[in-house]
């Protein structure tokens, strides 16, 4: 009995084969047509036109021509900047394997809100109104806080150097190995001008712990 389904399988798979390739060969359209504007009817150039759901599509040429290979019940989006989308579906009962069309888009308009356009003001009117401008309390609390000095020291200590501080002080610590090669650098322990900076920094609380 085996063999009997087997015998019938292999016989039968050549024509279902077929049939579906026949199948899928009568489901493929050639679709092509032009795109133009609905009132002067010029070719519209670079007109996006994508199979809905999938991704593939094409694009017109510069006079509005396409052409893009579809099947049967698809649905094809058009769309282009100035231009209100269109949406186009391929007839499931088309007879042959050629679809035209020729495509009018109507023209979005899209109206913007009224724009005053005023002079410059003089340079006296600039003044005027800078000096007149009332700046909130909680805004020149926090520009005051920001320039305060013990918090720009805290910011100096704790913020990351960026490149040109990086590069700077790469290129110092290189120049001074440079400069002191073959014989041992000076130690700032005797150094009386680095006392006076240790002395000056203890008074202002540069190494007190702020956390």
């Amino acid at each position: 009995m085996k063999k009997i389904l087997l015998y019938l399988f292999f016989i039968s798979a050549p024509f279902v084969t077929r049939a579906q390739f026949d199948k899928l060969k009568d489901s493929v359209v050639q679709f092509y047509g032009i795109v133009m504007t609905a009132d002067s009817l010029k070719g519209i150039p670079a007109v996006s036109i994508v199979v809905k759901g999938q991704n593939r599509g094409t694009i017109s040429n510069e006079q509005g021509v396409f052409s893009i290979v579809v099947l049967k019940g698809d649905k094809l989006e058009f769309t282009s900047i100035g231009y209100k989308p269109e949406l186009v579906e391929i007839p499931t009962n088309l007879e042959g394997n050629q679809y035209s069309m020729l495509k009018l888009m109507v023209t979005d308009a899209q109206y913007l809100p009224a724009t005053i356009i005023k002079p410059r003001p003089t340079r006296e009117q600039f003044e005027r109104d800078f000096v007149n401008t009332k700046v909130p309390d909680d805004q020149i609390e926090i520009a005051r806080q920001n320039t305060d000095a013990a918090k720009r020291r805290l910011l100096a200590r704790t913020l990351p150097q960026d490149a040109q501080e990086a590069a700077s002080y790469y290129l110092k610590q290189s120049a001074t190995k440079y400069y002191y090669q073959g014989q041992a650098p000076p130690q700032n322990i005797f150094n009386p001008l680095a006392w006076a900076d240790f002395i000056q920094a203890w008074k202002r609380g540069d190494f007190k712990n702020n956390n």
